[in-house]
């Protein structure tokens, strides 16, 4: 894997955890618990998304 080819695996696994920890802070903060549990899922999904970028390398 060249250097370049890293770089943006470290760019996207970087994303992936930013979306991740808004998610989180999301449902500490929301009330409605349909858009909770949709901040939930969101969480779980860049969880994998984070996961299987990782596993690349």
């Amino acid at each position: 894997m060249s250097p370049k080819e890293l770089s943006y695996i470290e760019d996207a696994l970087g994303h992936e955890k930013f979306l991740k920890t808004q998610c989180q802070e999301a449902v500490k903060n929301l009330q409605d618990p349909e858009l909770k549990n949709c901040a939930e899922q969101l969480s779980q999904t860049h969880q994998q998304i984070f996961d299987s970028i990782y596993n690349l390398i």
